[in-house]
């Protein structure tokens, strides 16, 4: 009899065994298929975000260059600008809820390469094409290295998911790696503002620091709103819970400041320069909160973590080419100084100075166009009649203008 029994109870337990394997490829299929959906949100929130940005640029350059009294904020070309710029943010926005935190920041490259093309597509100057070639060639370089960067992020991303419930949050919250992780966060965050405001340290790294700093849990606390809210709209509640209020303060907050240090970060350095630094800090450091707090790479293959870390490395390298072949603005230099004229110096009245220093950044004189600017001036010479003080009829010989070079 029992002999009998145990064909029975093997054929019994085959099936639930079957069962059993076939239910982990249909769980990653579904969590591949919601990285998929997470990334095709970044990807059109970033694409849309960027031609709301250009038109809301063209809108400004169009009311600057005509006669039209009206105001940018009374144009359709603006609010069609804004509604855009909405509708990707929230595309953004929405992605946090579906794919890992790890996956998504790195596909803001996209809003780079987009903003690019646009721009040389847009572009009303007519350059011949070997100027053309020179000029742009970088920037097809990058765009075609952020794009095969963007398709490996895509390919090789974490595939961990977990419903974004506020037990979950809670106790990613406590976790000790987390709280380690903030501890040091805090300490790097505290020593760099006391450079950046005591030492007066004004350097572009030291500021897109403090950015990335704050956009890390800036990310973090917006994977998690938005993945409460998606697990509220699938049937279980969320939004009675006290962390989805303290997760949606911190997330205002830390935007707040990131976008205060952006500003002071605009005023000193050019568009460029934070765009490509700025993107590799923020990448890294939200790549770094993801991994803490969600655990995003656990489970992970080497191979995939490898393949991961080199898209996001093709993807840097990318956006570094596309912001380094930027025209850069053509800054104020002075062809003839005030104070190399004859009977011009330096004067002073009790210590206050009437003749601009040289070294100030503002200078008189004409402006020439930087691109073919010689590295050392070459002197001017201008006729000056001198006054008659003596003997008539003696011509004062002409003066010399002296220049001075950029070492002064």
């Amino acid at each position: 009899m029992e002999g009998g029994h145990s064909p029975s109870v093997q054929l019994q337990q085959l099936p639930l065994a079957t069962a059993a394997v076939s239910v982990q490829p249909h769980t990653d299929s579904f969590s591949y298929k919601e990285n998929l959906i997470g990334a095709l949100l970044a990807i059109f929130g970033h694409l849309v975000s960027s031609i709301a940005l250009n038109l809301q640029k063209y809108s400004h350059i169009r009311l600057a260059g005509s006669k039209d009294p009206r105001a940018y904020f009374r144009t359709k070309t603006w609010w069609s600008g804004l509604l855009l710029l909405v509708l990707g943010e929230l595309g953004v926005f929405s992605s946090y809820a579906f794919a890992p935190l790890s996956l998504i920041v790195p596909l803001s490259a996209v809003s780079v390469v987009a903003s690019a093309i646009i721009g040389i597509i847009f572009i009303k100057e007519k350059w011949k094409p070997k100027e053309f070639l020179r000029r742009y060639v970088l920037s097809f370089v990058g765009c075609g290295l952020a794009v095969v960067g963007t398709y490996l992020l895509v390919t090789f991303g974490p595939n961990s998911h977990e419903k974004m419930t506020a037990e979950n949050i809670t106790r990613h919250l406590v976790s000790w790696p987390f709280l380690l992780y903030m501890l040091v966060e805090i300490i790097v965050f505290c020593l760099l503002l006391y450079f950046y405001k005591e030492r007066n340290a004004n350097y572009i790294v030291i500021i897109l620091l403090l950015v990335a700093l704050l956009g890390s849990m800036t990310v973090v606390t917006v994977k998690a709103v938005a993945g409460m809210i998606l697990v509220s709209i699938q049937g279980t509640l969320q939004l009675d819970s006290p962390i989805f209020y303290i997760m949606l303060v911190c997330m205002i907050a830390t935007a707040i400041y990131q976008a205060t240090f952006l500003a002071q970060a605009s005023q000193l350095y050019d568009s460029a320069q934070i765009s490509s630094i700025g993107y590799i800090l923020s990448t890294t450091a939200a790549i770094s909160a993801g991994a803490t707090f969600y655990l995003d790479f656990m489970g992970e293959d080497v191979l995939h973590i490898c393949m991961f870390a080199l898209g996001c490395l093709i993807a840097f390298l990318g956006v570094f080419l596309i912001t380094r072949n930027r025209k850069k603005p053509v800054p104020f230099e002075p062809y003839i100084s005030m104070d190399a004229m004859p009977g011009m110096q330096n004067m002073h009245d009790k210590g206050i100075a009437v003749q601009p220093d040289l070294k100030a950044s503002f200078s008189y004189g004409a402006l020439e166009n930087n691109d073919s600017m010689p590295e050392i001036y070459t002197p001017a010479t201008l006729p000056i009649v001198q006054e008659q003080h003596g003997s008539k009829g003696l011509s004062a010989p002409p003066y010399r203008v002296l220049e001075h070079c950029k070492k002064e």
